[in-house]
């Protein structure tokens, strides 16, 4: 057995298939090697570390450069495809997977946390804060997630996100002599004085926009979009047409990325890892780092597979071998909507998922499942919390599974976005919100590895909604003659002769044929 591997494994059309895998694992390897070399026996300014990075840059910039289009051409050639009954219980089921593995990995998280206690022998003032403490209101940040779903301008959707910051109200107090407040008593005047002095803080409410795709405003809208022209018929078959080119023409652009992509791997691991300045923040943090790891090590090695064997009744490990390069990709960048193209590239070509569901469900779930950031979120809290030696009750508890499972939602799928929800979830149980600083220096190694459970989550769920949609699917195939582009192309076809009946009007006295697509209203028609 063990020959058999080894003679595949060096076969030629194995390399020839994973070329870009076995690249991508080489790219790694050199990335590490040269980032400790640099940085052992290089001696570079801060400007020469810039440079030095800017081919891994180029890869960012290529593979975000792409996502709108992605997003937008997928989302609405998946759900047109659909019946809208049948893209209503897709989603349906898309969503109780994410919710239910996203509920999984808090509750995982936070047994771990509570076992293990790696915050109860240290001290918050023992380590080294780092950077500045996001200003995030939780209900500001509840009503800006549902105000973005619903953007005033789609063409700024596309470059900017909407956020509501709150600015003290300066109270003036003006007095006007000729008041009857003179002529009242003396006691009356201590009062409103004292009263005064009691009054709470005023805010306002101000309106700015922040730079970031709106992804959840565009899905919302290409959502709607895509359920109108299905529903259209013949009539919705040219922008099918164009938004199926447009997202094949991605792809294959996506394509050309992925040659390029080991080149820009290694030097954004090396740029990474000479940028580091304090590695002694490591080993006072260890068995937090440690802590998070292993719980997201066992939401991706056990609960996810679980989840997929139990329902799929298939090998999750060889389904997770499928998506190897979109992991590596994600593990690399710490961006699961800049890993959304390779992630497409492995669902539908190395696990042949129907394009009907990673079209619908990917995009979605790049955007809304987050199962790594809320076990993160979890964890950080609650060693937060043994850091300043807070007991937490039940009641917290609950309150922070509740608001790391909320807050995970919220979180943009960008790097380190992570820490700003981390203040809503720091702020539900009464902690200070500047102590997210205290784990800001190891965030962007975490980030990378919760990046990476986000995507295989994603992964897992398009298998799952697959074999639940089993029977659907296959009914739509036989219904549209597996016309997956316009499955309401035999519906118009069979209704032409009842169409041309429909189409006769009575018009002065007789009936007439319409023979124009128009609905027309002559004058013996208008009221």
């Amino acid at each position: 057995m063990a020959k058999a591997i080894k003679k595949e494994l060096l076969c030629p059309s194995f390399v020839r298939k994973n070329w870009l895998l076995l690249s991508t694992v080489a790219a790694v390897l050199a990335g590490i090697g040269i980032g400790v070399l640099v940085r052992e026996y290089g001696s570079l300014s801060n400007l020469d570390k810039v440079y030095f990075a800017f081919p891994g840059e180029l890869l960012m910039r290529m593979l975000k450069l792409i996502i709108l289009p992605l997003i937008i051409s997928s989302m609405i050639t998946g759900v047109a495809a659909l019946d809208s009954n049948i893209s209503g219980k897709i989603g349906l089921r898309a969503i109780v997977y994410y919710f239910c593995t996203t509920v999984i990995a808090v509750i995982l998280g936070i047994i771990l946390v509570v076992t293990i206690k790696p915050g109860v022998t240290q001290r918050a003032s023992e380590i080294d804060r780092m950077g500045s403490t996001p200003e995030v209101n939780t209900v500001d940040a509840l009503l800006d997630l549902m105000r973005n779903m619903f953007p005033e301008n789609l063409v700024q959707a596309c470059f900017q996100q909407y956020k509501t910051k709150r600015e003290k109200v300066k109270t003036t107090t003006t007095v006007d002599k000729n008041s009857s407040i003179f002529r009242e008593e003396p006691t009356a005047t201590a009062t409103t004085a004292k009263a005064s002095e009691n009054k709470t803080q005023e805010y306002k409410i101000v309106g700015m926009y922040s730079n970031g795709i709106n992804a959840l405003g565009l899905i919302v809208f290409c959502l709607v979009f895509g359920v109108v022209i299905g529903k259209m018929g013949e009539k919705g078959q040219v922008l099918m047409d164009f938004f199926n080119a447009l997202n094949e023409a991605t792809m294959r652009i996506v394509q050309i990325i992925m040659w390029y992509m080991p080149i820009g791997i290694v030097f954004l691991i090396a740029g990474k890892i000479i940028e580091v300045e304090d590695w002694e923040i490591f080993r006072k943090l260890g068995l937090y780092m440690a802590t998070v790891i292993s719980g997201l090590a066992i939401h991706s090695s056990i609960v996810l597979p679980l989840i997929y064997l139990i329902i799929v009744r298939k090998n999750p490990f060889r389904f997770a071998m499928g998506m190897a390069q979109a992991l590596l990709t994600a593990l690399m960048i710490s961006s699961s909507s800049a890993t959304l193209p390779v992630t497409f590239r492995c669902a539908e070509e190395k696990n042949l998922i129907d394009k009907r569901i990673t079209r619908f469900v990917l995009p979605v779930g790049a955007t809304i499942n987050m199962d790594g950031t809320a076990l993160y979120e979890a964890v950080a809290a609650i060693f937060i919390a043994q850091l300043n030696d807070l007991e937490l009750d039940i009641g917290q508890i609950v309150t922070i599974s509740v608001t790391a499972t909320a807050a995970s939602i919220g979180a943009a799928g960008v790097p380190q976005a992570g820490l700003v929800t981390m203040v809503i979830v720091l702020s539900a149980i009464g902690l200070p919100a500047e102590d997210v600083t205290l784990i800001i220096a190891v965030d962007w190694l975490l980030d990378r590895f919760r990046t990476m459970v986000n995507v295989l989550g994603d992964a897992f769920g398009t298998g799952v909604v697959e074999k639940l949609s089993k029977k659907e699917l296959e009914q739509m195939d036989v219904t549209s003659e597996v016309n997956i582009v316009n499955p309401f192309a035999l519906e118009t076809g069979i209704l032409d002769n009842d169409e041309t009946q429909a189409k006769k009007s009575y018009i002065n006295g007789g009936f007439a044929i319409d023979k124009s697509d128009t609905i027309s209203f002559t004058q013996t028609s208008q009221f």
